[in-house]
């Protein structure tokens, strides 16, 4: 199979054969689970192609990094499909209530026919195939479109689809925005879309045309608070990982932190402090990964240069060359501290290695910051209080809670991932992700005798059997 760019107008004609091929041979439990088992294998012993294609696409990044984001994670989520796809696939009973009796009900979980999926670049394996064999799972056909802005990812994912699927069972097409744009055009059984909010409603749109189903997974400003009683030295710990983890291009990375303002100067010690113990000098810089691209790179230099602009302090917690920063799109860990609300990077998702800490008065008056702005797609609270904590997911809805760390609910198969309002719509991973790419089809069982058969005219006859019913 070719890696040449899909002209948008072939997009019916592979459409149509999944869509073919699907009515004529829906795939059984067993081909489910056997296409995810080929795919487990195939993906397993393809890993180090798959880091080193990653790296080259963002000029460097940790092959650990992607091990772990790319790597454990599809297999994790492959082998809960298969571990819980016979007990999810079963119809399940529904009571029918006495007025009914002895009618029984059932929800039966039946595939949707071919789902559609966008994935971004950031994660770009994680992304495009944990949705993929969630939609295997459920007994669909996919169409793919990877990002563009991962070309040696993409190509290494055709391939590795290509050896373990039929061309009519999951198709892998490539291009630019105006083929994602004719795919979520396209006439689908459902789409999933993972990107910025921005084009997330883009895509709403364009899907509202044949009023496909949408699972959109967006992005924001997700906040971590920093409770008066936690300690800083563990949160600094914690909030490295979730920010400098792909060099914070994550949509779930904290994009702000709040803490209280007594302990805000410490807080930014603690995270250099981090910082030099996880990535030394920056002199090597293995294990810290580049900027995707020179857009990126110029859009994160942006909004420091703003800040610096407005006197706004802006801390890089170490020190590299300008000119091999600029060649290796390298952006080291960067505090902004208390940024003004009107400033980019807290009006935009960062999406990058930069991190405003925030002071609070109060633990109202951050939740209270945090209630003004969209509902973001994950939530941080780290307090060792329980009463703290129910205090703050009591009035805070989010996408996504992980207390006391960072990241760790994505990584849970049994939890379902998705944001609310602006930060997404719909969820997937595990179960979620089976019923949400599958139609529980309602059925009732009518009996040999049934009082149905009394409901007709003349109603005069069953007066009392109404009063009964009605009750």
């Amino acid at each position: 199979m070719s890696d040449a760019p899909t002209d948008p107008l072939a997009l019916p004609a592979i459409l149509h054969a999944l869509r073919a091929a699907w009515q004529a041979n829906r795939p059984s439990l067993a081909q489910r689970d056997d296409d995810l088992l080929r795919l487990r294998m195939a993906f397993k012993a393809r890993l180090p192609q798959m880091a080193e294609a990653i790296a080259a696409d963002f000029g460097h990044r940790s092959t650990r990094e992607s091990l772990i984001a790319d790597g454990m994670t599809v297999l994790g989520e492959i082998d809960h499909l298969r571990a819980h796809l016979r007990r999810w696939a079963r119809p399940r009973r529904v009571g029918v209530g006495w007025r009914f009796w002895p009618a029984r009900a059932q929800l039966r979980p039946v595939p949707l026919g071919v789902v559609g999926v966008i994935a971004p670049w950031n994660y770009p394996v994680n992304l495009a195939l944990i949705p993929l064999a969630t939609a295997i799972a459920a007994g669909n056909h996919v169409i793919l479109k990877p990002s563009e802005h991962t070309p040696r990812t993409s190509a290494f994912l055709q391939a590795l689809l290509a050896e373990v699927f039929p061309p009519a069972r999951v198709a892998v097409v490539q291009g630019d925005a105006a083929l994602a744009s004719a795919l979520a055009s396209a006439p689908l059984d459902h789409l999933v879309f993972t990107g910025s909010t921005a084009v997330g409603r883009k895509v709403m749109a364009a899907a509202a045309a044949h009023l496909t189903p949408l699972t959109l997974e967006l992005g924001g400003k997700s906040p971590a608070i920093v409770c008066s009683d936690y300690p800083l030295d563990r949160a600094a710990a914690r909030l490295a990982t979730g920010k400098w983890f792909n060099a914070g291009q994550t949509c779930i990375a904290p994009d702000y932190v709040l803490i209280d303002g007594a302990r805000q100067r410490e807080l930014v010690q603690q995270l250099q402090t981090q910082v030099r113990a996880r990535y030394g000098d920056f002199s090597d810089a293995a294990d810290y990964t580049r900027i995707i691209h020179e857009g990126q790179y110029r859009r994160l230099r942006g909004y420091l240069d703003q800040a610096r602009a407005r006197g706004v302090p802006v801390i890089e917690l170490a020190t590299v060359d300008p000119e091999r920063a600029a060649r290796e799109r390298l952006m080291v860990p960067t505090i902004v501290l208390d940024p003004p609300a009107d400033l980019d990077l807290m009006q935009e998702e960062i999406f990058g290695p930069i991190l405003p800490v925030c002071a609070y008065p109060d633990l109202d008056a951050a939740l209270a910051g945090v209630e003004a702005r969209d509902r973001p797609l994950a939530l941080y609270v780290f307090s060792q209080q329980r009463e703290v904590v129910e205090r703050v997911l009591g009035r805070i809805v989010a996408g996504g809670v992980t207390v006391n760390d960072t990241l760790l609910h994505f990584a849970i198969n049994g939890l379902p991932f998705g944001g609310v309002g602006p930060s997404g719509m719909g969820a997937y991973h595990g179960r979620a992700g089976f019923d949400g790419l599958s139609k529980r089809l309602p059925v009732l069982w009518q009996s040999r005798w049934a009082a149905s058969d009394l409901l007709k005219p003349p109603y005069s006859k069953i007066a009392g059997m109404l009063k009964v019913l009605l009750r």
